[in-house]
């Protein structure tokens, strides 16, 4: 979730041409189209080997004036999968441009580029990325070009368990910690959906997360944020911003009547994430 400089709020949500909702209050949105309008990102075609640009998991950053978004391409239980960014100045459906790859990778591969995160410390742009496999990596961007200085990844956070399901990275500055914020299982099954929200925590942003039991991320740690609850069925695909009433964390959830967007804040007096 984004908020431009008039205090309008954005979100961006997977779909063939990403969709564009709006608020003026967090409360009351607004579907007003699409990051590209005519549904089609074909230049992704190539390294997912899908048509008609299959988008997942849009990232937003709003810096001075600029909407930056970092989105992904591919398809379920692939490693066929690229990121790349497009910006705009208002945020408005057809207003973007298409910037180009960021990062692929294929079959084979140790990882699974999808799911981008945007981290912004001082002049460095760090990108968060993964899903599945060999967990989250971190990769450093140019600021000028808002893409990869090198091919070298840096291993964020890892699950040792038969399904190797963590992906949806955050890194979230609070204080003097950096938070990761990943979600776990599966997404995406309707009530069936096991997915819950995990975080780690580090002085860096870019290793060195770990659980609220000293347990490194990269060996399989994660203290639980929000897992299913009530009618409240998967929650996950997370992203934080800081807002006039403080830290918000938007995610997506299952009931029986559909998947629903949810936003709640997050309290982290006693140095890690509450759900308020």
């Amino acid at each position: 979730m984004c908020k431009d400089d008039a205090g309008t709020y954005f979100v961006f949500s997977t779909a063939p041409g990403i969709q564009i909702r709006t608020s003026p209050d967090r409360t009351a949105w607004t579907l007003i189209g699409e990051v590209f309008p005519d549904g089609s990102a074909t230049w992704t075609d190539v390294y997912t080997g899908t048509s008609n640009g299959n988008i997942w998991a849009p990232d937003c950053t709003y810096l001075d004036g600029t909407f930056y978004l970092y989105y992904a391409a591919s398809s379920f239980g692939s490693q066929n999968s690229a990121i790349f960014f497009a910006k705009s100045t208002t945020g408005q459906p057809g207003s973007f441009t298409n910037e180009g790859l960021v990062t692929s990778t294929a079959t084979g591969d140790t990882y699974n580029a999808i799911d981008p995160n945007l981290i912004i410390v001082g002049s460095t742009w760090w990108l968060s990325l993964g899903s599945f496999w060999t967990g989250i990596k971190g990769q450093t961007l140019s600021s000028s070009t808002g893409k990869p200085t090198s091919t070298s990844v840096t291993a964020l956070a890892e699950r040792f368990v038969s399904s190797d399901a963590i992906e949806a990275s955050v890194i979230f500055q609070v204080g003097d910690f950096y938070y990761l914020f990943t979600s776990w299982d599966l997404c995406c099954q309707g009530t069936s959906s096991t997915y819950s929200i995990h975080v780690g925590r580090s002085t860096t942003f870019n290793g060195g997360f770990v659980d609220a039991d000293g347990i490194a991320l990269t060996d399989g740690g994660g203290t639980l944020v929000l897992e299913s609850h009530d009618n409240i069925i998967g929650p996950g695909g997370q992203d934080l911003m800081n807002d006039v009433d403080g830290v918000i964390m938007v995610y997506h959830y299952y009931t029986s009547a559909g998947s629903f967007l949810g936003i709640n804040r997050l309290d982290f007096s006693s140095g890690w994430p509450v759900v308020v």
